[in-house]
């Protein structure tokens, strides 16, 4: 069966001609995604509904624009900018492939996603401000005030968007990996050569339930088209945010990119976030990343656009599914030392999955994010040693059968005596041999089998 946008009351702002259009271009979508699928579809039948859709999204454009111009509405020049874009580039460079293709299912379905995920989030953000809910513009807000303001803003687009009650996790959240994430990065800048880089973190099924739900696609599974719509309303969710900030107007978007999560660490390590949100959706975990303005680093991604979106996202998704199925342990190595956390893992990452904290804090929140198969824990660390962290391990009902192995500088025999009656696994010398660290590891793995 086709995929189908699914038509929520919420839709609905509460001015009926601006309802009754918005009612219309569902239809036409959900009647193209009804062509995609029809084996025996010609070309033309295609070719003509896409065209019949342009033309009536770019009528509605002109109406919506007259009402907001006939009420004074004060987001009228952004709103109608958003309307240009989509016109005068977006819709354009879909044409160009679709005909460069002769319409192949690939460039067809890239198509539809793009126009559902810019149709419901458009729908659900900026149209819904014209029946009354204004955005404010907050100059020059203390840092924390700042901060505070862009959180209740994320706050209320999830709820937006989803009708989902999300809380706030961390308001420091440090890059831990949580679930089969995607990684989403947006690049702008200024004509100066200012750039500042947005990062926005989906736990794969939060992407499934929300975006794929609104667009009846099949449960449990991410494909292309969910990806592509969820693309556009993610863009759609940072325009948001920036819109309520003066200095909005000198950015203009430069690359977007999907990053794998070892390249989502990079940007981590690279720039001090200026803004690292962690939310529970219920529906799943999100992370909005602001970095500080700076200058980017050239890199050997390939942005994402018009004519190379089909490729990048289906390598992407393909490479996130077998990483995902790839079946391998999770471990997670905490220590105080970055030099210990760095060796270890890129001695292990090869055949573990490997995430890294550096505290015991940090522990703890790695944990609840992404239960491991196995935890290597210092023993020697300051502040908060490996045997207190333990004990709020074990103190833990949801984790406190986690497995732990101690690493340890010493083995004289006073150590040892403190360490063998806690409830672990053993302990591992960090003065062993990488070979012999590696088969102690895959040791331990082969005795659970």
């Amino acid at each position: 069966m086709a995929n189908q946008l699914v038509w929520e009351d919420r839709f609905n702002i509460g001015v009926d001609f601006i309802d009754n259009e918005h009612m219309k271009l569902f239809k036409i979508i959900n009647k193209l995604f009804t062509f995609s699928e029809n084996k025996n579809k010609s070309s033309w039948v295609c070719q003509e509904g896409i065209k019949y859709f342009k033309d009536h999204a770019i009528k509605h454009f002109a109406e919506e624009e007259a009402y907001m111009a006939s009420i004074s509405y004060k987001e009228l020049e952004t709103h109608t900018r958003l309307h240009k874009d989509f016109r005068l580039y977006i819709l354009p460079a879909h044409e160009k492939e679709l005909e460069q293709s002769k319409y192949s299912e690939d460039a067809i379905n890239h198509f539809l996603g793009v126009c559902a995920g810019w149709l419901i989030s458009h729908t659900l953000t900026e149209d819904r401000a014209i029946a009354g809910n204004e955005i404010t513009k907050w100059p020059n807000l203390p840092p924390e005030e700042e901060l505070a303001a862009v959180r209740q803003i994320i706050l209320e687009l999830i709820y937006d968007l989803f009708r989902l009650e999300a809380q706030v996790i961390s308001e420091a959240y440090n890059g831990e990996r949580f679930g089969h994430g995607i990684y989403y990065q947006l690049v702008y800048s200024t004509k100066k050569g200012e750039q500042q880089e947005i990062i926005l973190v989906f736990e794969e099924k939060l992407l499934i339930d929300t975006v794929g739900k609104l667009m009846g696609s099949q449960p449990g599974k991410m494909d292309v088209m969910i990806m592509n719509a969820a693309r556009f309303v993610a863009k759609q969710f940072v325009e948001c945010i920036k819109e309520h900030f003066p200095s909005k107007d000198t950015y203009e978007i430069k690359s977007e990119n999907l990053l794998s999560y070892e390249q989502f660490q990079k940007a981590f390590k690279r720039q001090v976030p200026k803004y690292s949100l962690l939310f529970n959706t219920g529906a799943g975990y999100f992370a909005y990343c602001a970095m500080t303005p700076h200058t980017v680093k050239k890199t050997n991604m390939n942005s994402i656009k018009t004519e190379n979106a089909i490729t990048e996202v289906k390598e992407y998704l393909t490479k996130t599914e077998e990483e995902n199925n790839s079946g391998k342990k999770k471990l997670l190595i905490v220590d105080d030392s970055n030099t210990i956390l760095q060796f270890m893992k890129k001695l292990l990452q090869k055949d573990y999955q490997v995430d890294i904290a550096n505290s015991g804090v940090s522990a703890i929140r790695c944990i609840t994010l992404e239960r491991p198969d196995l935890i290597l824990l210092d023993h020697d660390m300051p502040v908060c040693d490996g045997a207190q962290v333990l004990q709020m391990i074990r103190s833990e009902t949801a984790f406190g059968d986690i497995p732990v192995m101690f690493l340890t500088g010493r083995a004289d025999a006073n150590t040892v005596s403190k360490i063998i009656p806690m409830k672990i696994e053993g302990y591992m010398l960090k003065t062993l041999k990488p070979a012999d660290i590696k088969k102690t590891i895959d040791n331990y793995f082969i005795r659970q089998k």
